[in-house]
């Protein structure tokens, strides 16, 4: 354990879902002692809790945030396999229709992990509790912060058991960590102190879902592939994805950009997965055994709080995750970005031997982390004429070449690599624009648009 400070004896995170469990493993290796408040009755099954409606619904984890969090937790790929998660080749899996075609299926090198996002926060959490300096306080609400008298030092918080109760108590630490996602009272707590709250980026793109469980065959040759078909913008607008998960089942997300949800109603939403441009996931789920209600979710805007461009903040206090960012899901980027974030943490407090100054050198490194994720996502969804909000200078040029980039991964592997590892944040942006990638996008062969869903060839063939 690298102590590098006195100071460094008490550290608490505010919030036990996955960003918040990342943070205290981090923090685990800094401090004496560690405890993660988190507002909901943690169950001790793997289940969606009151406070994270979203964690019902189709969840993709990225190869860089599942080489992160193996970083932490060596044993998660095995574990994983063992519960019922599917392991395979990222690119090898795939079955993803887009732009008129599927996209070329090629072996990357890189492992993914299909599982549902209940049961892969239970392994982290089982992990990171297990540490002998870490604690996890359920049922607990945060109230308020408590700083010194010229308030700036955060030094403690103010929390209110949720039990029959309701006793409030005090808890000091060294150093608090806010991990509450995307509705954090940090700009609230910051404003009623006396701080500026940093500015917002909004991007609204009114995108909704719904999401079912089905019953999977494992000897289904489909069984362990991810399925997505996703929209030609802006002339298509809706989307599916069905991902095999653990307990041999499906699961299946439908929904649409621009107010085009999917429908909670059985024969609706099964009229909805057959209007998809490929019928890839009709075609399962219209055989397959329902095992699950149909849960609707809207996402109304991409949320970002400029932390970064503050030049004050109270000493002893952080913001990650979701809280500093929240992306259109339908991307998959959140646990990978609160991964990320988590890591640069690691890496400045090993650096840093104080703690003062550690927020505003942290926001900067987290901003770059969000850059990215960021950017795809917002430039994705302003290929819709309804998205709004702060456009990024360039984006219409830049879309009209990505298009042609996503024309080119149907048939073109080095190009489908290239996009991968962008999607994976295991490159930037800027790589789809290397001479050697843009002269495959550019060169004329371009493949012809399919009318209806065919059989997607091996990757041998």
């Amino acid at each position: 354990m690298s102590m590098n400070s006195i100071s460094r004896n008490e550290a608490i995170v505010i919030g036990g879902s996955l960003g918040g469990l990342l943070t205290a493993r981090v923090l685990s290796e800094h401090f004496q002692r560690v405890t993660i408040l988190e507002r909901d009755a943690i169950p001790d099954e793997p289940t969606a809790r009151k406070g994270q409606p979203h964690t019902r619904h189709l969840h993709g984890l990225l190869a860089t945030g599942l080489e992160t969090m193996t970083r932490y937790f060596p044993d998660l790929p095995e574990v994983l396999a063992a519960g019922g998660a599917i392991m395979q080749d990222f690119a090898e899996g795939m079955q993803w229709y887009a732009f008129g075609g599927y996209r070329k299926r090629f072996r990357m090198g890189v492992k993914a992990a299909l599982m549902s996002r209940p049961f892969l926060e239970s392994l982290i959490r089982e992990r990171v509790v297990a540490r002998p300096n870490v604690t996890l306080l359920d049922n607990c609400a945060v109230k308020q912060l408590i700083t010194t008298p010229d308030r700036q030092r955060v030094t403690g918080i103010e929390v209110e058991a949720r039990g029959e109760q309701q006793e409030v108590q005090r808890l000091m630490a060294d150093l608090i960590v806010d991990c509450t996602g995307r509705g954090s009272r940090s700009p609230q707590w910051l404003t009623n102190l006396g701080y500026v709250a940093p500015e917002v980026s909004e991007v609204m793109v009114d995108v909704g879902y719904a999401t079912r469980l089905y019953r999977r065959n494992p000897v289904d040759p489909r069984s362990n592939k991810w399925i997505l078909v996703t929209p030609e913008a802006p002339k298509e607008t809706r989307f599916g994805g069905i991902f095999p998960i653990e307990g041999d089942r499906w699961i299946v997300s439908l929904g649409g950009w621009a107010g085009d949800h999917a429908p909670t109603d059985e024969a609706a939403f099964l009229a909805f997965a057959r209007s998809l441009p490929a019928s890839d996931v009709y075609d399962i789920i219209s055989q397959a055994e329902p095992i699950s209600d149909i849960i609707p979710h809207k996402f109304p805007h991409s949320l970002r709080r400029h932390y970064e461009k503050l030049r004050r903040f109270p000493a002893g206090y952080l913001v990650l995750g979701d809280a500093i960012s929240s992306f259109n899901p339908t991307y998959g980027q959140g646990m990978t970005s609160a991964a990320l974030q988590a890591f640069e943490l690691d890496k400045l407090l090993a650096k840093q031997s104080s703690l003062d100054g550690l927020a505003l050198a942290f926001f900067k490194r987290a901003a770059k982390v969000i850059d990215i994720p960021w950017q795809l996502a917002v430039g994705e969804d302003f290929r819709f004429p309804q998205t709004t909000g702060p456009k990024p200078p360039g984006t219409d040029l830049i879309n009209r070449y990505i298009v042609r980039v996503h024309w080119a991964t149907l048939h073109d592997e080095v190009v489908g690599l290239a996009f991968a590892k962008v999607m994976n944040l295991m490159a930037p942006p800027t790589s789809l624009f290397h001479p050697r990638i843009v002269w495959r996008v550019l060169r004329p062969k371009r493949p012809s648009k399919q009318p209806r869903s065919y059989p997607q060839p091996a990757v041998s063939d």
